[in-house]
Formats: C-alpha cells, sequence, structure tokens
C-alpha cells in the first residue's frame, strides 16, 4: 500500500455542495485537518456531507455557524475523519461563494 500525504484547496464554495475529496474503489484517506473560513461580512452556515458508495448521504457537520472574517476548524488536534473506498466529502454553506475550505488528508492506495 501506498500512503500520500495531501492538500486540497476549495475557493468560493456556495449553497450546493462541493466535492472537497473522493476516494476510488482502491483508496481511501483519513482527515487530518478540514478548515472553512467565511469570506464575507456575515455569518455563514456551514455543512459537512459524507457520501457514501450505494449515494446515502449524512452529515458530519449540520449548519454551523461561523461568524465574520473567521475559520472553522471542523477536524482538529489528532481528531480524524476515515473515508473508505468510493465515498466522497462535500461542503455547503447558506450563501453563494462564502467559504474557503482546506482539506489535509492522507491518502492510502
Amino acid at each position: 500500500m501506498a500512503t500520500f500525504f495531501r492538500n486540497t484547496v476549495i475557493k468560493n464554495v456556495g449553497t450546493k455542495p462541493v466535492e472537497v475529496a473522493a476516494t476510488t474503489a482502491s483508496s481511501r484517506f483519513t482527515v487530518i485537518g478540514l478548515s472553512c473560513t467565511n469570506l464575507t461580512q456575515d455569518f455563514v452556515y456551514v455543512s459537512v456531507l459524507l457520501e457514501d458508495d450505494t449515494s446515502n448521504t449524512g452529515f458530519y457537520l449540520k449548519d454551523t455557524l461561523v461568524p465574520a472574517n473567521t475559520s472553522l476548524r471542523a477536524v482538529q488536534q489528532g481528531e480524524k475523519l476515515i473515508v473508505a473506498p468510493e465515498n466522497k466529502l462535500l461542503v455547503q454553506s447558506n450563501i453563494n461563494d462564502s467559504i474557503d475550505v482546506i482539506i489535509s488528508y492522507v491518502e492510502i492506495t
């Protein structure tokens, strides 16, 4: 098994769920950091969702308040989120183009 440390930056997430990371049939990953930054001067509500291989979607975080010009650390300080093969991690907010997302993860193939 090969192990890769990765970072992904997703800019201007809005009201439609945006895929921030996905696994294939032969890979999985462990999220070691997930940050959502509010780009606006208003309060924003952020949701982080996980979609499994059967297209069932569940909330990891739902409508979590992020004050203006601040960041939410959704995964931090030793916490980990395991994403199984053929799963997707999605982020959305309640305002268009309001959130930047940075995800750090370890991919295992």
